[in-house]
């Protein structure tokens, strides 16, 4: 029960990562505050996680608007006295391509989302997380801020998240006195329904089975199968919890050992 007793925010649940980083939560022993900005999805999340609504809070919340990032925090406040740590899950994760093609426009939208809007949910998280005596701050990154797929072109999204990467470092130093730690997550392909979606769409494209596009994936990997969305809650559960008390400025890479550093 490694958040026995912790009070969580988890921005960006959905139907993937954020979900499994909630469900996490709750199956260690804390309070998970949802925040995503489709509502649905939180209703849905709660009710599978915690259907006596009992360890759970939740309110649509988007991470660009720092009147509503203080609402969630508000909301973790109140319903459970405080906050213990914070997973920022919430991206925008959807826009391929690379420089030829830009939109520069859409790129400062994602910068607005993956980096400011991380910090801004993480601000908002400050005052209870000090009021506590400390806690911990989980970033999920992606293995192609240090390393470029092949497969996929995300230029704007891996230089969002190499940025947030370099803002952990300093964060780490700056909050490290109050006793809050600060790491991140990078998965590199993760089996959930984002992948499973582009495994499907590949393989209808090409003609082929499914299992000859996994192939192709794994064939880079050092075990036989992709890390899962819950492979990468399970070492977030980690980072966010006592254990992990000497542990910050770091990141972990769950890739099923396809990058090695």
């Amino acid at each position: 029960m490694l958040l026995q007793g912790k009070t969580v925010v988890v921005s960006g649940v959905g139907t993937g990562l954020g979900h499994r980083v909630a469900e996490a939560v709750v199956r260690d022993g804390g309070n998970a505050v949802l925040g995503a900005r489709t509502g649905a999805n939180l209703v849905k999340t709660a009710a599978a996680i915690d259907p006596a609504g009992t360890r759970t809070a939740h309110l649509a919340t988007d991470i660009t608007d720092e009147a509503q990032c203080a609402a969630l925090a508000a909301l973790a406040v109140e319903r459970f006295g405080g906050i213990d740590a914070v997973v920022q899950v919430a991206a925008w994760d959807s826009y391929f391509g690379g420089l030829a093609d830009a939109d520069f426009a859409t790129w400062q939208g994602v910068l607005d989302v993956n980096l400011l809007g991380t910090l801004r949910m993480t601000r908002a998280c400050l005052p209870a997380l000090r009021a506590g005596g400390g806690g911990s701050v989980v970033f999920i990154g992606t293995q192609s801020a240090v390393a470029a797929p092949t497969q996929v072109q995300q230029a704007a999204y891996a230089a969002s998240k190499g940025a947030l990467t370099s803002a952990m470092y300093s964060l780490a130093r700056e909050l490290g006195p109050d006793r809050i730690r600060v790491n991140t997550v990078l998965p590199g392909w993760m089996w959930g329904p984002p992948v499973e979606a582009f495994v499907r769409f590949t393989a209808q494209a090409e003609g082929v089975d499914e299992e000859v596009v996994l192939a192709r994936l794994t064939s880079r990997t050092a075990l036989p199968d992709l890390a899962t969305d819950g492979d990468v809650a399970d070492a977030v559960a980690f980072l966010a919890s006592p254990r992990a008390r000497a542990i910050t400025g770091q990141s972990l890479l769950v890739n099923a050992g396809e990058l090695m550093r």
